[in-house]
């Protein structure tokens, strides 16, 4: 089996959410399994010298981007075992970050144009699967099916499609399938890439690509009804005999309280006692009281509408009333940065918060704290809830998507359950959630108990992994 897995960002080449972490350990789990996996992706300005230093090039030629004939490069670096290949365009690509500009649309339009022609350089190559990764790919599944059928390096091609988070779905204006794309007028319908009176990237993965697939069960679910599903739930609806939900992994080397460097000390389920010297490490770095008694609630997130957010500043003086630490790393929209920045200004000795990303800081909150609050209106899959737990902090989630199919809720009379849960968009339920966490934390041994079932949670790629390979296999066949 051979899978070209493409993706716009792959860590820890460069990283602005969970589909860097899927695009590197997911391939890295196929290559365990014996497939020969291989990944593309542009080469930003940001990539470190690290890297860019270690690569070298196999070829260049130009890509057609409408009526315009485009420089391209395909560099080459091996990376743990896998082959990664890099799409070389300055222009376009030696930019600060990956996203955000006014040009997206051509510029992934040269991409997915670069990547089909790149591969009859890949050597001893044809592939089984071109596994394809949010709206930024989505025009891949529409030239294997329409424009490169006759490519013998496509031969055997089929096309799998995975919707990390149906919100952002790559619309533009309808000119751009001739100007950029060098497709025709007829692909702006209803039955193809008409998306209102735009196109969307989304839509033509979704209805050209052989499979579709989401990150969580309950996500592929959710997006075919109105609530989620964005303007697209009836295609998907209509589509939903090639839809399936696929949970995501983590890495579980990568995340390993028990080997972790950055932590202050190393522990494991059976020995948690290095966890409280990690939640003192984490009081004393962030200026709180340092005090192994006061819960601490720690987030981890991008500070955007998604995440719940509206939920926890519409009660934060209540959480703030309770005894509790809370902290925060994260950045995103400036309401939410300026709230919380205010919050940590006016208490300090409650509340701490980082603005921005720092992976080393991410470790610590994640050792240190006690739970992990999830409150998201949506949540495809979620990474942070599994990490969380595999380091024995205790999520506390609303019922969407990926945090419903991780995170099974606490049942005192059983003493199951790895995490809290609670079901409506509402922020009084998520506050009572909170406190009778908090009532089962001041329970030394139900606690432990939890922590336990939380840190043996099988939260790794080994059988999302699995899945997929079946997959791969079902449509290769």
């Amino acid at each position: 089996m051979k899978v070209l897995f493409i993706s716009t960002e792959v860590d820890p080449f460069i990283k602005t959410g969970g589909l860097a972490d899927v695009a590197y350990a997911l391939p890295k789990a196929l290559k365990a399994m014996g497939v020969d996996v291989r990944i593309i992706m542009p080469k930003y300005g940001d990539i470190s010298q690290n890297y860019t230093t270690k690569m070298s090039q196999i070829v260049s030629f130009g890509v057609s981007v409408g009526w315009r004939n485009q420089y391209c490069g395909l560099e080459y670096l091996k990376y743990e075992d896998i082959p990664v290949y890099f799409i070389d365009n300055e222009y376009y690509f030696k930019r600060p970050g990956c996203y955000g500009y006014f040009d997206d649309g051509e510029r992934f339009a040269f991409f997915d144009r670069a990547v089909m022609e790149s591969v009859k350089y890949m050597d001893d190559f044809v592939p089984d699967i071109l596994h394809c990764n949010d709206w930024h790919t989505g025009m891949i599944p529409v030239y294997l099916r329409d424009v490169y059928y006759d490519r013998p390096e496509f031969a055997r091609a089929h096309a799998v499609y995975t919707i990390h988070n149906l919100k952002y779905q790559g619309i533009f204006e309808p000119r751009i399938l001739e100007e950029l794309l060098g497709l025709n007028m007829g692909y702006f319908t209803d039955e193809k890439l008409k998306f209102r009176d735009c196109i969307s990237f989304m839509k033509a993965g979704i209805v050209y690509a052989d499979k579709v697939t989401t990150v969580s069960e309950s996500y592929a679910q959710e997006i075919q009804q109105a609530f989620a599903g964005e303007g697209l739930d009836g295609i998907l609806r209509e589509k939903s005999w090639k839809l399936c939900g696929i949970t995501n992994g983590i890495d579980y080397e990568t995340n390993n309280p028990a080997k972790d460097p950055s932590i202050v000390k190393n522990y494991t389920a059976r020995s948690l006692t290095g966890k409280t010297e990690n939640k003192l490490a984490l009081q004393q770095e962030l200026g709180l009281p340092v005090d192994p008694d006061i819960p601490v609630i720690a987030i981890v997130t991008r500070l955007v509408r998604q995440k719940g957010l509206d939920l926890i500043t519409c009660v934060m003086e209540d959480i703030l009333k309770m005894n509790v630490q809370f902290v925060l790393l994260g950045s995103g929209d400036a309401d939410y940065q300026d709230f919380f920045e205010y919050y940590a200004s006016a208490y300090p000795s409650k509340i701490a918060v980082r603005i921005g990303f720092d992976a080393a800081v991410a470790s610590h909150i994640y050792a240190g704290a006690d739970m992990f609050l999830m409150p998201s209106m949506f949540e495809p899959c979620g990474i942070s809830q599994m990490v969380s737990m595999r380091y024995g902090t205790i999520p506390i989630v609303r019922e969407t998507g990926g945090l419903k199919d991780t995170v099974i809720a606490y049942n005192e009379y059983t003493g199951e359950g790895n995490g809290f849960s609670f079901a409506n968009y509402n922020a009084h339920e998520m506050l009572d959630i909170i406190r009778y966490a908090l009532t089962q934390y001041g329970k030394k041994t139900v606690w432990r108990k939890l922590q336990q079932n939380a840190m043996k949670a099988k939260n790794d790629w080994a059988a999302s992994a699995n899945k997929y390979l079946d997959l791969y296999k079902e449509i290769a066949d």
